[in-house]
């Protein structure tokens, strides 16, 4: 009898689809050190009920749902490697293996796109996101893939190796803005899992569209002046740009701030707390 896998014994890959769903030949995987991720399917089964009786009268398959929920930090060997598929909507392959000695399960998640990523900084942390993934459909195996390769990243970026920036609207005149002890953002895509009637295959969709964006985020600030509430009451508009490390950054341009608040406590120093949208984004 085996013994339950541990997280130590879980590692998680992905690569770039050439084609919708279709794990490409001999693929060159690429490792993310996760700190978490969250594997789940669901059949949407159908349940149907009938008079005559208090119970259901059958139970039918439906819609596959395949989903990835994934925390990591981002690796400074290549900080927006997975990350800018929030961006581009490339489709992935994405492998978890669960592997030891004796045993190795493997779940393959094709057809894959990013629907949302947040991505935060704190003082004495490193650069994390979580990320929540859609897929197609989930196979199981239990071995690797056939002719694959496999290659991790490594390293992390510390709160002191990002920074923020703000400038105009257009993305241009970028000042660093030094007040800041906290910083996040959230791209989401909204992607929409679209079946057809179809007798071969007909329980898995068979397109994953992204609808309306939405880009968001909140930065805490030092409380040292009334910069944020003259924007607010001006409606001035403005750009943000968060470094990623290695070079890359997530500038969010024409920004507005939605709220801002200075929570006020006792025997502490006060904060300025604000949250903020944006019409633009590009990671890069």
């Amino acid at each position: 009898m085996g013994f339950p896998f541990g997280a130590h014994e879980t590692k998680l890959y992905y690569v770039e689809e050439a084609e919708y769903g279709v794990i490409p030949a001999n693929p060159s995987m690429t490792g993310l050190k996760a700190e978490s991720v969250e594997p789940w399917l669901s059949p949407g089964l159908i349940k149907l009920r009938g008079i005559g009786s208090r119970d259901l009268q059958a139970i039918k398959r439906g819609i596959w749902e395949a989903r990835l929920s994934i925390t990591y930090p981002l690796p400074s060997d290549a900080p927006i490697n997975f990350l800018q598929y929030i961006q581009t909507l490339n489709s992935l392959t994405i492998e978890i293996i669960y592997e030891r000695t004796d045993a190795i399960v493997d779940l393959r998640f094709t057809g894959c796109r990013l629907d949302k990523a947040s991505v935060e900084c704190h003082i004495e942390d490193i650069v994390k996101a979580n990320v929540e993934v859609f897929g197609q459909k989930i196979e199981t195996a239990t071995s690797k893939i056939s002719g694959a390769t496999y290659a991790d990243h490594s390293g992390a970026i510390a709160y002191y190796e990002s920074f923020v920036k703000k400038g105009n609207s257009d993305g241009s005149n970028l000042q660093a803005v030094e007040r800041v002890t906290d910083w996040k953002f959230t791209v989401e895509n909204n992607l929409k899992r679209v079946p057809v009637i179809r007798e071969t295959n007909g329980h898995l969709l068979k397109y994953l569209v992204a609808r309306h964006r939405n880009l968001y985020g909140e930065l805490t600030f030092e409380f040292e002046s009334k910069e944020e509430y003259d924007e607010i009451i001006d409606d001035s508009e403005f750009s943000l740009q968060f470094g990623l490390g290695g070079g890359y950054t997530a500038t969010f341009k024409y920004c507005k701030w939605e709220n801002v608040s200075t929570p006020t406590r006792i025997e502490d120093l006060v904060s300025l707390k604000a949250a903020f949208v944006a019409k633009d984004m590009v990671i890069g």
